[in-house]
């Protein structure tokens, strides 16, 4: 038979694992957005060179900044930060 204090230890070993998994999922979606915005930021980096050095186009150029402003718009300007 267990214990008062044995079933509360035991209840918030439980309760501290599952914060702990949440603060892992939190970590996870962060980092998945600062990739986003990172690759956001490098597509319209590759656009620019592109067009400086004539393979690419101004509108292709446009459309990935558009791409980072969408991103920013919705996210925040924390990845231009670096």
């Amino acid at each position: 038979m267990s214990s008062f204090f044995d079933r509360a230890k035991r209840d918030a070993e439980r309760n501290l694992l599952a914060m702990g998994k949440d603060k892992v999922a939190e970590y996870k979606e962060q980092r998945s957005q600062q990739h986003a915005g990172a690759e956001t930021l490098k597509r319209l980096g590759a656009a620019y060179y592109a067009e400086r050095h004539g393979t690419g186009t101004p509108e292709a150029t446009q459309q990935a900044l558009q791409s980072v402003e969408q991103y920013v718009a919705a996210h925040g300007d924390g990845v231009l930060r670096g």
